[in-house]
């Protein structure tokens, strides 16, 4: 067994490497430079995790699929989404990426996660003693899910109707904001940028440069809000530009305020 994520601030990453230390398997992201065609070819069951942006699946998580998507054929598949509120049928639309009867899907599960997006207003602010007790719930449910993985159970969260009715209900708002995500307004660096270059060294989508003196974007943003919740200087945003008063460090680290 493999277990392959994405993960933009944390998240995701904390889910797949408890995944992993608890079934004793090996766990690589997606933006590590592998052979991923060997490394899946020569396992039959591989586990993927990703975080859920309004029931979507990250188009880098999307993209990563469709590049692998010959050495996936007959591979039994393990489906973990992190999620804010509700993530509708976020598990089901990956499964819908392969043609039928391509994949066998043998469990499917969603993780309540914090908030990764501080300069939205209607999104919290977690503290962290509300960040501790997401650690401890998803420890406790990681544990049931690999219980019943080793006991051969099957389980499919995401899969039935009234999910896809929630999915639906938030999915037909993202191919929107991803291809504002995608223009060249769609990421801002204010005044305040000391041109470290901390953000174009840690962008999974290589979407930022160096040039001319300033950070300059490529139209390649997967939303995943890294850049935003690094820059020392709070001076990115993406897609809301609300000023960015504090910053998501990842499970069981500190914000910045």
């Amino acid at each position: 067994m493999l277990m392959l994520y994405f993960s933009g601030t944390g998240n995701s990453k904390f889910i797949a490497e408890l995944f992993s230390r608890n079934m004793n398997v090996k766990c690589h992201s997606i933006e590590e430079k592998l052979d991923f065609d060997k490394l899946i070819a020569a396992e039959e069951v591989l586990a993927f995790c990703y975080p859920v942006y309004g029931s979507m699946v990250p188009r880098i998580m999307r993209e990563f699929v469709e590049r692998y998507m010959a050495s996936l054929e007959n591979k039994k598949i393990i489906i973990f989404c992190t999620q804010l509120i509700f993530s509708g049928d976020g598990s089901r639309v990956f499964a819908g990426a392969f043609p039928r009867g391509f994949v066998e899907v043998v469990y499917a599960e969603h993780f309540f996660m914090p908030n990764n997006v501080y300069n939205v207003f209607l999104l919290p602010h977690e503290t962290e003693r509300k960040i501790k007790k997401y650690i401890k719930k998803a420890e406790r449910k990681m544990e049931l899910v690999c219980s019943k993985i080793r006991a051969g159970i099957i389980k499919k969260r995401g899969f039935n109707v009234v999910s896809r009715i929630l999915g639906l209900s938030q999915r037909v708002f993202m191919p929107i904001l991803e291809r504002n995500a995608r223009a060249m307004d769609s990421v801002k660096v204010n005044n305040d940028c000391v041109q470290c270059r901390l953000c174009v060294s840690i962008c999974p989508m290589n979407n930022l440069e160096y040039q001319d003196g300033k950070i300059a974007h490529r139209s390649n943003c997967t939303i995943c809000c890294r850049c935003v919740n690094s820059c020392p200087e709070k001076a990115i945003t993406v897609l809301f530009h609300g000023k960015v008063k504090r910053q998501y460090r990842g499970l069981g680290k500190s914000e910045q305020v």
